[in-house]
C-alpha cells in the first residue's frame, strides 16, 4: 500500500507529461485538411469540334434546324425575308458568332470574352426567356490548366438545364470522369449555375473508383478563355476548385 502511495506522484507527473508532449504535438502537426483539387471545363457550342448540344426547348430546335428558315447550326432568313416566330411568339434570335442561339450555354449572351449585352434574347409572351426549359447535352474537356491545350484529366459528362424564366440559371447535373488508364475514377456533381455571377457551387453526390463515398461541394468560376488555343466556336470555361471529404 505504500508503494502505491509513494510512486502514485510519479505516475501523475508522467501522465501530464504524456498529455502535453500529445497537446504540443497537435500543434505542431495539425490534421490534415480535406482534400482540395481544380479542374478547368471547357463547353464548346458550335464551330467545328463542340463538346456540347442543345437538344430540346425552343434553342434545341434552332440549333438543330426544326423551325422556318433555319440551317443546322444557325438561323438565317433569305435576303429581305422575316422570320417566323416560334409556336410561343417568340422570334428566333442568334449571337453571331456560328449561329449559336443567344442564352444558349453557360455564358447567355457573352461568348468567348465578347460582351454582347446590347442584345438581349427575345421574350415569348408568357415572359419567359425563349431559352428557358432548353436541356443541353455536353461531353466538355477537362484540363488542368485553363488553356484547352492544357494536360487533359478527362471529360465532364451529364446534362444542364436553363431552369429560370429569366435564363439566369442553369441545373448542372454532370460526372467527371479522370483519366486513370480507364475511366474508373470518377465524381458526380449536381446544382445551379448562376450565369454572370462570381462563383456558383455545386453539390458532390457521390463518385467511385478512389472517389468511393466522397462527398463535399466544389466552388465554380467563370473565366473568360486564354486563346491560347484556337476554338471556332463559342467556348464557356469554368474552373472547378472541389472540396472533398469521406
Amino acid at each position: 500500500m505504500m508503494m502505491m502511495i509513494k510512486q502514485s506522484p510519479f505516475l501523475l507527473l508522467t501522465a501530464i507529461f504524456l498529455f502535453t508532449v500529445s497537446v504540443l504535438a497537435a500543434a505542431l502537426d495539425p490534421a490534415p485538411e480535406d482534400p482540395i483539387f481544380e479542374l478547368y471545363m471547357h463547353d464548346i457550342l458550335g464551330g467545328g469540334s463542340p463538346t456540347a448540344r442543345p437538344i430540346t426547348g425552343l434553342l434545341g430546335n434552332i440549333y438543330n434546324g426544326q423551325v422556318p428558315f433555319a440551317k443546322q447550326i444557325g438561323f438565317t432568313p433569305p435576303e429581305n425575308g422575316i422570320a417566323i416566330p416560334n409556336a410561343n411568339g417568340a422570334l428566333p434570335t442568334v449571337n453571331g458568332i456560328n449561329g449559336v442561339p443567344l442564352g444558349t450555354g453557360l455564358s447567355g449572351t457573352a461568348y468567348s470574352g465578347q460582351n454582347l449585352n446590347g442584345i438581349q434574347t427575345q421574350l415569348g409572351p408568357d415572359g419567359l426567356s425563349l431559352g428557358f426549359g432548353t436541356i443541353t447535352v455536353i461531353d466538355d474537356i477537362l484540363t488542368s490548366g485553363p488553356d484547352l491545350g492544357s494536360q487533359p484529366l478527362g471529360k465532364a459528362q451529364g446534362v444542364y438545364v436553363a431552369s429560370s424564366g429569366d435564363g439566369s440559371t442553369q441545373m448542372m447535373a454532370f460526372t467527371a470522369m479522370l483519366e486513370g488508364g480507364e475511366y474508373n475514377d470518377n465524381l458526380n456533381f449536381y446544382g445551379i449555375y448562376r450565369i454572370g455571377s462570381a462563383m456558383s457551387h455545386l453539390s458532390v453526390t457521390g463518385g467511385t473508383g478512389k472517389f468511393k463515398n466522397a462527398c463535399g461541394f466544389a466552388e465554380v468560376r467563370p473565366l473568360i478563355p486564354s486563346g491560347q488555343h484556337f476554338v471556332d466556336g463559342a467556348e464557356s470555361l469554368l474552373r472547378i476548385i472541389v472540396h472533398l471529404k469521406y
